[in-house]
């Protein structure tokens, strides 16, 4: 079915949306907007996770002069709302990255672009400076995620392309390099900032490597590459993955300047905890020293209220984004962003909350989260509740 043209009434949720779409898309590209690794259990807990907290409101607040602004690496977000980096997005509408992009600049939300973009990163950022000035709206934020190609040369060249054309931030992804895949690009779809490029793949054969020992499993990111892309540019650095422990203390003395704790929407490896799920105890660990935003299951307002109590500065939205760009591409996209920031505010005006700082762990109620210093030596079995 062709995108729609105007919103219907009964497209009301993000769920909606999520219903619709698969009469949008081909039944191949479907399977691989929504399935996650092995037998999905992770892909299941990113959701379940926000199932198990329980908000407790403060009676008779103040909400005057209430907002939902976050400041970021010193860019301002009108909400605590981003776009995540889905790769290949002309898969679900014709316009790819370029209707996510004007989408973006109609609400003033901040977007992360994939390396893996069907869509040039230039080109990209250049129809929502374009959507902006058509608007009369300010420029909105926009990161670059950066996939380590084999090469430091194609990297450095990436990230020199990212900082021409005006990108804010640089995020590396780190937890992605070695994942299966069986789905073959429609045509006409393709990475198009990687023209030229031949990234490592493995097809494994009896007899043959099946991973060690394969170009695959050599070009995975390793800490000598984080230390070298701080080198590299002056941008701040955000670090998208499940970083925990002692791992989070060495990103950290590597000069990360935000961390995206994801478990890349149960994408990878099943078995995975939802980032919801460890998110207390890595902004427990973190105490402040950069902000921690939460990828992963957001589906509502009141989801993005759970995250930022939790610790989270900002959420990521992923597969809905998807959805909602085959449902109605531009329109539909903006449309899903109106949703969740009209969620989120009623949610935080029915808690008493009036700033996203007044969102705070005692309004929640809900399981003990688990204790960060077993990767340190810890008791696995020992958990205590906040």
């Amino acid at each position: 079915m062709a995108p729609l043209r105007a919103i219907p009434p009964d497209l009301l949720t993000l769920a909606d949306y999520e219903a619709r779409a698969a009469t949008h898309l081909p039944a191949a590209s479907w399977r691989h907007i929504q399935e996650g690794a092995g037998a999905e259990r992770t892909l299941r807990d990113n959701r379940t996770a926000f199932d198990r907290w329980r908000l407790l409101p403060r009676a008779l607040a103040d909400l005057r002069d209430g907002d939902t602004v976050v400041e970021l690496f010193g860019q301002r977000h009108i909400a605590p709302i981003l776009l995540a980096p889905l790769a290949y997005q002309r898969i679900a509408h014709p316009d790819g990255e370029r209707a996510t992009a004007c989408a973006s600049a109609a609400l003033g939300t901040g977007m992360v672009v994939s390396t893996l973009s069907s869509v040039t990163l230039e080109d990209i950022l250049a129809a929502q400076r374009s959507a902006a000035q058509e608007l009369g709206s300010g420029d909105a934020p926009a990161w670059f995620q950066l996939y380590l190609q084999p090469e430091r040369a194609a990297n450095l060249a990436l990230v020199r392309r990212a900082e021409a054309a005006g990108y804010q931030a640089i995020v590396l992804t780190i937890d992605a390099a070695i994942k299966r895949s069986s789905f073959a690009l429609p045509d006409g779809v393709a990475a198009a900032n990687l023209a030229g490029m031949a990234p490592p793949r493995q097809v494994s054969m009896a007899g043959g490597p099946i991973l060690f020992g394969t170009p695959l499993a050599d070009a995975a990111p390793r800490w000598d590459d984080l230390d070298w892309l701080r080198q590299a540019t002056r941008l701040p650095i955000i670090l998208k993955g499940m970083v925990l422990g002692k791992d989070l203390d060495r990103a950290l003395s590597l000069g990360i300047d935000g961390l995206i704790l994801s478990n890349h929407g149960g994408r990878v490896l099943d078995g995975l905890p939802s980032a919801l799920t460890m998110l207390p105890g890595v902004v427990d660990r973190v105490a402040g020293r950069i902000p921690v935003l939460l990828d992963g299951g957001v589906r509502t307002g009141t989801d993005i209220v759970t995250a930022i109590a939790l610790g989270a500065r900002a959420v990521l939205i992923g597969r809905p984004l998807f959805h909602a760009l085959a449902v109605a591409g531009m329109i539909g996209v903006a449309h899903m962003i109106h949703i969740l920031r009209t969620e989120l505010e009623m949610t935080m005006a029915q808690l008493g909350a009036p700033r996203l700082s007044s969102l705070k762990r005692e309004m929640l109620v809900g399981p003990a989260p688990p204790r960060l210093d077993v990767l340190d030596g810890g008791n696995p079995w020992v958990t205590t509740a906040h």
